[in-house]
């Protein structure tokens, strides 16, 4: 393309911004403002439609609609509720536990499923069981959507983040665990997430209250030796369609963090993983108590997918502009000088920022400046990892941060025929997000950004 002229430079720059304040504000739908972002760009000549597309990760967007296919069978199989019921008796009816039980299940789902799916999972066999024990509602199912936001920049396969990371840098699976001689993403925040689980115990639902659930009332709804009776069945309806799906679901996540000795592309490997379970669901057809194919796709979250699609495109335009670069060329000389400044300045800016702003394109933007910053001599990884990780737990502050926290927030709503208040939502939202930020934030300035200031 030819030189960009002012006119384009700025009319970009104003489409960008308009675009993520429409995101922000949820005047439209984020998909149509992404979609329609890009749009403009092209029309405006920022870019050819070629360059739009190019500019999409499609190996992203693989992984992402085959992790939901697989996940959408693994939802219909009667797991979550068996985990749900499991949880419920290992609490023993005891309110705060059952609570913590539930958000770390939910957190460790979300290591290899996106967040909405958990929720979408996890909500609804939670609520009856919450109905049991006379707990309040809100606590409880936005607990399970911080815990679910949280742990999905563990691991590569649980949100966008890590996986806009892989994109942008080339990080592999096995490095979320261990990297350059340190543990990185999926150590610290287990740890972190361990430690705020026991801080939200210690502030909010120490005295929740509960009824004694027995062991021998799993599996009878009638409960026995006097056991109060179970919300509902907790029986898996076909183990043989459960086996299937969970050997499926585990063969792809084994085959992905295989990725770099299979030699091919992380989305490849996820689609591939989910072509074959639908074959072998569909193969069996009436032998298996399964949803219909069709209904697993209509449960995607299509406009994600979408918002998802423009979001990259948008960006890539954004790009056309070399403002990131020119910004990362400002910044280079403090970030050399002093890396522990610098990493403390971009973390906590970040985590107040991506509590208004849509979180996802808050970081993709940044990467590509911390890209830059690499090539020009600065250590990138501090950096990156600061950035995911910051970007994710700042992301629980509102429902403006993080899609997850809506889908909550709506169905605590729909339940209760309510609206939750601000006060109250902010009441949990600012605790979780305060500790487990001061958490992160002193195990990854000690263990990656002070070992690079020496």
């Amino acid at each position: 393309m030819a030189e960009m002229t002012d006119f384009t430079f700025w009319m970009t720059i104003i489409i960008f911004a308009v675009t993520i304040l429409a995101v922000v504000m949820g005047v439209i739908d984020s998909s149509v403002a992404a979609v329609l972002g890009v749009c403009a760009m092209v029309w405006l000549g920022t870019m050819t439609p070629s360059d739009a597309f190019n500019a999409v990760d499609w190996n992203v967007m693989a992984i992402l609609v085959s992790i939901w296919i697989i996940a959408g069978y693994l939802g219909k199989t009667g797991i979550p509720e068996w985990l749900s019921i499991k949880a419920l008796v290992l609490s023993r009816g005891n309110g705060a536990l059952l609570v913590m039980i539930l958000s770390m299940l939910s957190g460790i789902i979300s290591l290899v499923v996106d967040n909405v799916v958990v929720i979408l999972m996890m909500a609804p066999v939670a609520i009856p069981i919450v109905r049991h024990l006379n707990l309040p509602l809100a606590p409880v199912i936005l607990m399970i959507g911080f815990s679910s936001n949280f742990m999905g920049t563990a691991l590569l396969l649980g949100d966008l983040p890590p996986q806009m990371l892989h994109s942008v840098s080339g990080v592999e699976f096995m490095e979320f665990i261990w990297q350059d001689g340190r543990p990185s993403s999926f150590p610290i925040l287990m740890v972190t997430f361990v430690l705020t689980l026991f801080i939200m115990y210690i502030f909010g639902f120490r005295t929740a209250p509960g009824k004694s659930v027995g062991a021998a009332a799993v599996g009878d709804s009638g409960g026995s030796g006097g056991a109060p009776e179970l919300p509902f069945d907790a029986s898996i309806p076909d183990k043989l369609f459960a086996t299937i799906t969970v050997v499926g679901f585990f063969a792809t996540i084994i085959a992905m963090a295989l990725r770099e000795y299979l030699g091919f592309p992380l989305g490849f490997i996820a689609l591939t993983g989910a072509m074959l379970l639908i074959l072998v669901v569909e193969g069996l057809g009436h032998r298996l108590k399964k949803p219909d194919f069709e209904e697993i796709l209509q449960e995607l979250d299509w406009r994600a997918v979408f918002f998802y699609i423009g979001l990259f495109a948008l960006v890539g335009g954004f790009e056309k502009t070399h403002l990131l670069n020119d910004l990362a060329a400002y910044l280079a000389p403090l970030f050399k000088e002093n890396i522990i400044a610098g990493a403390s300045l971009l973390y906590w800016l970040t985590v107040p920022i991506v509590g208004v702003v849509e979180h996802d394109a808050y970081i993709l933007t940044f990467l590509y400046m911390i890209r830059d910053l690499g090539e020009q001599g600065v250590e990138a990884w501090p950096l990156y990892w600061m950035l995911v990780w910051s970007g994710t737990l700042g992301s629980n502050l509102t429902i403006a941060g993080a899609p997850a926290l809506y889908v909550a927030l709506n169905i605590v709503e729909r339940e209760d025929r309510r609206k939750v208040p601000i006060k109250e939502f902010l009441k949990w939202s600012v605790t979780f997000t305060v500790a487990a930020s001061v958490i992160c934030f002193a195990l990854g300035m000690m263990i990656w950004v002070v070992p690079f200031a020496n």
